[in-house]
């Protein structure tokens, strides 16, 4: 007799639940699209952090690179990659070869639990908040926000961590444009601000 094992059931992240069973369908509807393969879809997430001001002598000081990537890899789950200039920007100070930056891709569950986390959790967290800019798209749909401290990310002990960085995300969309990825985040729940009476 042959023992079957049963594969774990796996629970679609609450995001992207949401977008399957409510969203799509919502932007399906308000823009008029005649085939469900033409609503817009979240395809990856980007962080990106630069580093090319704290070079000193084209090299990165060890306690920088650590602190950058221990936070990265702390809020995505991921190990990020270093980025090295390609070009010699002489107003910037940056050599060719030396490190620009470190970025993290995600995909997949880990896109969906990271976008969750930022806009229920870190993006109400920054000091006098009063919504992001919605004007941050671009032609092809896709989000562009900045962060200025990584201390909005509960998950970061800013007692341990030696100096306060920024990061760059992009939320990186497939068959959109700029009014229907807003539509997709705005029923996600980012919190975009209020247009004034």
């Amino acid at each position: 007799m042959v023992a079957t094992i049963e594969k774990p059931t796996r629970t679609l992240p609450r995001l992207q639940q949401a977008y399957r069973e409510s969203v799509r369908s919502k932007v399906i509807q308000e823009f008029g699209l005649a085939n469900p393969h033409q609503a817009p879809r979240i395809v990856k997430v980007v962080i990106n952090c630069g580093v090319g001001k704290f070079l000193e002598n084209q090299k990165l000081k060890p306690e920088i690179r650590d602190t950058v990537i221990s936070t990265l890899s702390t809020i995505t789950g991921q190990k990020p990659v270093m980025i090295m200039a390609r070009k010699s920007v002489a107003n910037f100070k940056v050599r060719e070869g030396a490190p620009s930056a470190f970025m993290v891709t995600l995909r997949s569950d880990r896109m969906w639990h990271f976008l969750d986390r930022l806009m229920n959790l870190a993006i109400p967290r920054i000091k006098d908040f009063r919504g992001v800019k919605d004007n941050a798209f671009d032609p092809n749909g896709n989000y562009s926000m900045g962060l200025s401290e990584q201390a909005v990310w509960p998950e970061i002990n800013m007692a341990n961590v030696n100096f306060q960085h920024g990061m760059h995300i992009n939320i990186v969309f497939e068959n959109s444009n700029p009014r229907m990825s807003r539509f997709v985040l705005e029923q996600l729940g980012m919190p975009f601000v209020r247009p004034e009476k």
